[in-house]
């Protein structure tokens, strides 16, 4: 079966397929848009730009926009999950949570979020907007609640048990966006993406501008496992002690790649097949899996692959520029 990439760039939305390990760029749309993030649901792609949002419900084909309800129209992140088909999770600049349950035909505004934001002045240190809300972690639903996550830069953790109906935040993140201050088992407040394991739903870990964090009681108390700049983080489904991060020194100053099998007691790197690193400018700015593909978004617009248990990473696509964020289906 083919796999198919959406693939969101500073140029335009690109669909790649590829069939028995060959990569073909079947379409280019959109060339004249910037898009920050791409998600997918069944047949319903959610592209977002710094303008809004564009929607393709036959696969790509076709787009047109869908900004009913979308009052910031600055888009950061798009989520979905496989355990809320048809639903969309988008985060914005300034911070804002929208949700869609209709394939992302309409928007609904989180109020809460937004009252968090201004009441703890949420800031974002390159731009003059409050804060920004820029990963989500879907939660596997048990008979109790279906939890999400969400990273906000400056601000800290959010999380809902109702399906994204209502925001709160975790209780190891206050809100406050201080760097300067001792945490103990807060979360470091510059929370730049998020993922929960499938095993639990408290099994959470955060890549933030202060390091790598982890969470094994839902966000009550967090542990640093990594003291870095961080923005892409990825753990093993299998297991929960396996990881892999993309560290760097500084905002894209000596990127890299690294990996641990025991939670981050000890890490070493794990950028077989790339160029030499730590990249000077660079860094991963996201990992996505898909089956046992798991891809490397740089931040100098590379994609890379490797497969989970293999070791050598290979670049994917290089005619293919400025990429910012990719959605995989089988």
């Amino acid at each position: 079966m083919a796999t198919s990439l959406y693939i969101a760039t500073a140029i335009g939305l690109f669909i790649v397929t590829q069939t028995n390990g060959d990569w073909e760029i079947v379409k280019h749309a959109l060339k004249d848009k910037a898009f920050t993030s791409i998600a997918v649901s069944e047949e319903v792609i959610i592209a977002g730009t710094t303008d809004g949002i564009w929607r393709s419900s036959d696969n790509g084909k076709s787009w047109k926009k869908s900004n009913e309800g979308l009052s910031i129209r600055h888009i950061r992140w798009i989520g979905s999950s496989s355990y809320i088909p048809m639903t969309f999770l988008v985060g914005t600049e300034p911070a804002g949570i929208f949700v869609s349950t209709d394939g992302g035909k309409t928007w609904g505004n989180r109020p809460e979020v937004g009252q968090l934001r201004d009441a703890n002045a949420w800031f974002l240190p390159y731009s003059p907007k409050a804060g920004c809300v820029r990963g989500f972690a879907v939660a596997k639903p048990d008979k109790h609640s279906g939890r999400i996550y969400a990273a906000v830069e400056v601000g800290g953790v959010l999380i809902s048990k109702d399906m994204a109906k209502t925001w709160n935040l975790v209780k190891g993140s206050d809100g406050s966006p201080d760097f300067n201050r001792e945490l103990g088992t807060m979360i470091h407040p510059d929370v730049h993406s998020i993922t929960v394991h499938p095993t639990s739903p408290d099994l959470v870990t955060a890549a933030t501008g202060g390091g790598l964090y982890r969470s094994v009681d839902g966000g009550r108390n967090w542990k640093s496992i990594y003291t870095c700049y961080i923005r892409a983080v990825w753990v093993d489904p299998t297991n929960a002690e396996h990881i892999i991060a993309g560290p760097a020194d500084g905002v894209s100053r000596n990127g890299r790649i690294e990996e641990t099998y025991d939670g981050g007691q000890t890490w070493q790197l794990a950028s077989d097949g790339m160029t030499p690193t730590p990249w000077s400018r660079h860094m991963v700015d996201r990992f996505v899996q898909l089956d046992n593909d798991l891809f490397a978004v740089l931040s100098n617009g590379e994609l890379w692959l490797k497969q989970v248990g293999g070791r050598s990473w290979q670049r994917v696509l290089p005619k293919v520029h400025q990429i910012k964020a990719i959605a995989a289906v089988k």
